[in-house]
């Protein structure tokens, strides 16, 4: 069953890769397909990118948590009023049975103020996760301050009494106090259509918050490569980066371990380390962020990819991005994706925050054979497993999960 209008909500309206990125992608194989579309971001618009591809744009008008003055920030984090508002009306004035609501990124601006004006459509809302800030207070589960993977109940007196937080403990104490928003707003007693996991590997933390494992489907991400052609990663020696240059991506001790094994690094991307790389580390070639047509021409040249991220990352894109490249990747052995990408051959796996073990998949990816290394390579060209979807196979998921909610809107859909 074909909705009438898919109406996306998103904080952003313009994307630097992630959730935004994903819900514009989704706008246009919508417009593609002939479903109207309306796009409800909580900044204040675009460039016109939206409109270009015929469907409407909602701008709330609001600004990220950092751009935003302290106390306005704290409060409407936890609860924004404006954008509850200006959904309610939209709902009001726009909504009919055929419409489907499918809500991305929320944290920043929309905040769990959202979830109220979707109450009164919650069988024909579908939520994706993007990330963990459905279930976990710091949105990763991960202990910041011990360098550690949490296993903790969310909410829990365990969760409560421990900081985590990479900031501080009274920023946890936000935090907290956002997910128990969340909580009341994101009410399990209403039909909710919907949360769509990205990995499968979410599911078991999603369960951990309350969620009931039929409400959560999973639906991988799509993944178009860099590359047309395969990476000649055999022929190369040097690593390459893509990301955010912040600490918990684990950039300082990937520049570390570069240095140490002697191995060139190439960093794409920008944050608040780029000044303190360029002087702690000036062999490191920072290029800034790039449109992903460029960052093709410029990991040709790489040996491998490194995912060094701190965190359990749900799916890491760049990684069958680079993969589906035939460039291999050394990835964090916390990333979900890592345990299929050591068994699949296409590349391997470090403890990031202990010296030797990092030096040593780096090594090995360094001295590998010619030959073994160009067939990491091909088998990850070739696509021998299905690590992320073709963007026409995501839609076609979209879709069905929006039929779903459609055709028994009274339940949950069962889970994928």
């Amino acid at each position: 069953m074909t909705p009438d209008r898919v109406v996306i909500l998103n904080d952003a309206s313009v994307a630097r890769g992630g959730a935004t990125g994903l819900a514009l992608w989704s706008v246009r194989l919508l417009r593609a397909r002939g479903v109207p579309v309306t796009y409800v971001c909580g900044d204040g618009g675009d460039d016109g990118a939206v409109a270009a591809t015929g469907a409407d744009l909602v701008a709330v008008g609001g600004a990220a948590l950092l751009q935003r003055g302290r106390a306005a920030a704290l409060r409407q984090g936890i609860y924004n009023a404006q954008a509850r508002d200006v959904v309610a009306r939209h709902v009001a004035e726009c909504d009919t049975p055929g419409t489907v609501y499918h809500v991305h990124g929320w944290a920043q601006i929309l905040s769990p103020a959202l979830f109220d004006a979707l109450a009164p459509v919650a069988a024909r809302v579908v939520i994706h996760a993007h990330d963990m800030f459905l279930a976990c207070p710091n949105g990763v589960y991960m202990d910041y301050p011990r360098g550690e993977v949490c296993t903790r109940v969310p909410l829990s007196a365990s969760c409560l009494t421990t900081n985590c937080d990479k900031r501080s403990y009274l920023q946890k104490g936000w935090r907290v106090a956002r997910q128990m928003s969340l909580r009341r707003t994101l009410d399990l007693s209403l039909p909710w259509a919907r949360i769509l996991a990205i990995h499968p590997g979410m599911r078991p933390r999603l369960m951990r918050a309350g969620y009931p494992e039929g409400l959560i489907g999973v639906l991988r991400n799509p993944v178009a490569p860099w590359c047309d052609r395969r990476v000649a990663a055999e022929d190369n020696h040097g690593l390459v980066y893509v990301g955010r240059l912040e600490r918990d991506k684990g950039i300082l001790d990937l520049c570390a371990a570069a240095r140490r094994t002697g191995m060139a690094l190439t960093a794409v991307g920008d944050g608040a380390l780029r000044a303190h790389i360029a002087d702690a580390y000036p062999e490191v070639t920072v290029t800034g962020w790039m449109p992903r047509e460029r960052i093709g021409g410029m990991v040709r040249g790489a040996r491998a990819l490194v995912q060094p991220a701190h965190h359990p990352e749900p799916f890491a894109l760049v990684l069958p991005e680079a993969i589906f490249s035939g460039l291999p990747v050394v990835t964090s052995d916390t990333a979900l994706m890592t345990p299929e990408i050591v068994e699949a051959g296409l590349g391997l796996s470090a403890a990031v925050q202990d010296p030797a073990d990092f030096d040593a998949a780096l090594v090995r990816m360094r001295d590998m054979d010619r030959g073994a290394l160009a067939e990491m390579s091909r088998r990850g060209y070739d696509r021998e497993v299905a690590l992320g979807l073709t963007p026409e196979a995501w839609a076609d998921g979209l879709l069905a999960a929006y039929g779903a909610a459609l055709s028994d809107p009274a339940r949950p859909a069962s889970a994928a």
